[in-house]
């Protein structure tokens, strides 16, 4: 799915801004047919459930309406008119002028439709869309709803982050030619000095021209038809923290009229697994920094254009390379920044917490109202997930394919990769995934409870992701202990595997300005001691090829009493404050070179 874009054949209405905002009342209302009443603001993009102080918005439980008005140029009466939204969390019905125009089901991909029938090219158009957060065993991720009587509900989600919603990404409205450039496939290889750009151009046009540009404008390559080769001879590569991005012009004539363009950039790289080692341009990469979220104070996870600057400014100033898009698909303008950054990306699904056991209470293993246990199966088994799991991998790739910052696929995270079923699920989906992009390896992160010898997923990826917590939620405080588990575990694993590994999380709760002589719990010296350990363990062990923290900054969770306000992992603190493990950081991973390091 391309991006929005403003060209000299495209137009663009940007519906960012004050949107008219309800609760759903649950009745069912037919609420679309009119334009709604007994509204309050709300921003967009943004999270719904901490613009306001109240508790009935931050826990609401179900759906909720967005409205606002459009009016259209002149100059659009005779053009294809497309509605699209970065993304709306977890499931979104549109209206148009009281008509359904669009639905979509998923809460960090984008959507759009052809909605030029429903438009009323000479008045106001009302927009009115119904947002649903909540999920079952047939979403991505999933949840439980538990109707404890008419009045109680509550809603049970197996992830460990705010179960956040809304309207939470850009909104906008643009115009095509009725012959238009519907997508843009690039891969490329690298052969000594040149560059090879393999193009695919979905259309339905017969006239489509290529012209392939460097960063100063010259032309570099050009090319004809909806598919080729281009070459660029002495081509410059993207490269970690050292980006190079060239442009596709893609115009489609009719008559020798263009009617179309669309500019895409990308970035001539290879990546390749091979032994021990991950390879970037050939050369052994190793990865340095952090599982992230989207998510931030008041706007929770909605894009925040300044944060994300930000944010990217201390990936760079703590010498970091890499993120992991934990635990879904990021922003696209994200993605864009990371390839004009040079900040390697492992792109995610929002497939995460398929273990169910993971975070059970005893909420979930008795039920109070009839006085009797409740004895879960395997996730496997009551798992509903595979087809939508498979749609928001075709989602994910179909929109990022083109990014030279995302080097690897990760189809889940933490599942129970132990648990008998877990290969006959993984596997059409892995299958599926290399289906749609062949060139970028594959992973799937383990929990810690999976071993080298129970995982039934670990065939099936190229690269073993873990996330380990020795010292912390096993053995807690003991680093003595951790060190020998974690030091031992590594080894069963290559010993097994023959794979490369890199530990997608490690790290301790930590309270800013907490600090004492002796490094206990929840203190930042016990943050750093932590750090440490898994250090010396990491430089131990040659087929490690890389350490991300978790996390980059604390982040919201649900209420619990092991989440004081959130989850303190973090280097940073939610507002971008560093703890002393950020000086930690800095110091080691300035130190390590991104290439050649093990």
């Amino acid at each position: 799915m391309l991006y929005p874009q403003r060209n000299k054949t495209r137009e663009i209405i940007e519906l960012d801004g004050i949107w008219n905002f309800k609760l759903d009342d649950g009745q069912e209302n037919r609420l679309y047919e009119n334009p709604l009443t007994d509204t309050m603001m709300m921003p967009v993009p943004a999270s719904y459930n901490d613009i306001y102080d109240d508790p009935k918005i931050h826990h609401h439980i179900g759906g909720a309406w967005y409205e606002r008005s459009v009016y259209l140029p002149e100059s659009w009466s005779d053009k294809r008119i497309v509605l699209r939204f970065g993304a709306v969390t977890h499931h979104a019905k549109v209206w148009i002028n009281g008509q359904l125009a669009l639905e979509h089901s998923g809460g960090y991909t984008p959507f759009e439709a052809d909605v030029s029938n429903f438009l009323d090219k000479d008045y106001n158009n009302r927009i009115t869309v119904w947002v649903d957060n909540r999920l079952d065993f047939t979403s991505v991720p999933m949840g439980k709803m538990f109707q404890v009587t008419e009045d109680i509900k509550w809603l049970k989600y197996y992830f460990d982050f705010y179960n956040y919603a809304g309207i939470n990404r850009p909104v906008v409205m643009y115009c095509t030619d009725q012959l238009f450039i519907e997508d843009v496939n690039i891969t490329t290889e690298v052969e000594k000095n040149n560059g090879y750009v393999d193009y695919v151009i979905d259309t339905k046009a017969s006239d489509v021209r290529l012209l392939v540009k460097d960063m100063e404008g010259k032309l570099v390559a050009k090319g004809s038809g909806l598919k080729g080769r281009l070459s660029i001879e002495n081509v410059k590569l993207w490269q970690p923290l050292n980006a190079y991005l060239y442009t596709c012009v893609v115009e489609v004539y009719h008559e020798e009229q263009l009617i179309d363009a669309y500019e895409e950039s990308f970035g001539v790289r290879s990546v390749e697994v091979l032994n021990d080692q991950f390879l970037i341009n050939g050369k052994p990469f190793y990865f340095k920094g952090f599982g992230k979220h989207e998510d931030s104070d008041i706007v929770g996870r909605g894009y925040n254009e300044a944060l994300n600057i930000r944010d990217f400014s201390l990936l760079k100033w703590i010498g970091a390379n890499s993120f992991r898009t934990s635990h879904y698909p990021y922003a696209e303008e994200i993605l864009k920044m990371a390839d004009r950054e040079g900040i390697v990306v492992i792109g995610e699904s929002p497939a995460v917490g398929l273990n169910m056991n993971l975070f059970q209470t005893k909420d979930e293993t008795f039920d109070y109202i009839n006085l009797k246990p409740i004895k879960y199966p395997s996730v496997w088994e009551v798992a509903e997930c595979q087809d939508n799991h498979i749609k928001v991998m075709e989602e994910m790739i179909k929109r990022d394919k083109n990014h030279p910052s995302i080097v690897m696929w990760c189809v889940a995270n933490e599942p129970a990769s132990d648990d008998k079923g877990a290969y006959e699920y993984f596997k059409p989906i892995v299958n599926f995934t290399r289906s749609l992009d062949p060139s970028r390896p594959i992973t799937i992160v383990e929990y810690n409870g999976a071993l080298p010898m129970t995982s039934e997923v670990t065939k099936l990826v190229d690269v073993v992701c873990l996330n380990r917590y020795y010292g912390w939620y096993l053995a807690t405080g003991k680093l003595d202990l951790a060190e020998i588990l974690l030091s031992k575990e590594l080894d069963g694993w290559y010993q097994m595997h023959k794979k490369p590994i890199i530990i997608t999380e490690y790290g301790v709760d930590t309270l800013h300005g907490n600090t004492d002589t002796i490094a206990k719990l929840w203190t930042e010296e016990f943050q750093e001691a932590y750090l440490n350990l898994y250090h010396k363990v990491f430089d131990s062990k040659k087929f490690l090829i890389g350490e991300h923290v978790w996390n980059f900054a604390d982040f919201a969770t649900a209420e619990g009493i092991t989440r004081v306000d959130g989850n303190k992992k973090g280097i940073f603190t939610r507002n971008r404050k560093p703890k002393k493990a950020a000086y930690l950081l800095k110091d080691r991973w300035h130190k390590i070179d991104s290439f050649y390091y093990k």
